[in-house]
């Protein structure tokens, strides 16, 4: 009941995944990433604690086929399991349950991934990772052209209801969190609170790191 992709950019070093899905709050349950490390999803039947595995053993020095092994054979449940992860090198892994739901579908590209399950068909995360890959700029934007393209191409067998975006930066946290978490069209939305946020996002990061500095909040009452 999910489409989604993890990339890395190599030139500024961010970590980032888009997501969507017929079920709420996909992003709060799926979507992992962390500056320095990598990107990961855990999807289908989900189980969130498999996404911080991941991106723990990336941080003890394993490669991604270690990792996403690592988390596989830790579960006694992985053959529900989807699971998606990017380090800083090596190729992207994918692993997909034989429990998987529905119609499911993998794509790994250079510097991506994209996997889903109970697709309108199995070409979605080849569409994924062919727009990010002829894509340029910033890697936020480049996640919401692959979502566009899996829309186009089908997405999921039924209505997708929430969406999520998210990047890891130099910083600890993510510098774009965004969710969509029940809509009737979570693609539009998230443009529109991309958009919105965008010319945003690096003061919010200034204003953590050096408030002196920050610009101005641009609400009532703000000197």
């Amino acid at each position: 009941m999910t489409f989604s992709i993890a990339a890395r950019c190599p030139d500024s070093g961010q970590f980032g995944v888009a997501i969507s899905s017929s079920s709420p709050c996909v992003a709060s349950r799926c979507a992992f990433t962390r500056a320095g490390t990598g990107a990961a999803l855990t999807q289908n039947i989900t189980d969130p604690r498999l996404g911080p595995i991941m991106l723990d053993l990336l941080a003890l020095g394993r490669s991604t086929e270690e990792a996403v092994a690592g988390a596989v054979g830790g579960t006694q449940h992985a053959d529900w399991r989807q699971l998606i992860l990017v380090g800083e090198a090596g190729e992207p892994v994918i692993y997909t349950g034989a429990q998987a739901l529905g119609v499911c579908g993998q794509y790994v590209g250079n510097d991506c991934a994209a996997a889903g399950n109970l697709l309108a068909n199995e070409q979605v995360p080849h569409a994924m990772v062919e727009a990010f890959e002829a894509s340029t700029g910033a890697l936020a934007e480049r996640l919401m052209l692959a979502m566009i393209a899996a829309v186009d191409a089908g997405g999921e067998a039924g209505p997708v209801h929430s969406m999520g975006l998210q990047v890891a930066d130099k910083v600890s946290w993510p510098v774009v969190d965004l969710r969509v978490d029940w809509s009737d069209d979570p693609l539009v939305d998230i443009q529109r609170l991309w958009q919105e946020y965008q010319p945003q996002q690096n003061a919010y990061v200034t204003r953590a790191l050096n408030p002196s500095e920050s610009p101005s909040y641009g609400v009532p009452g703000d000197m």
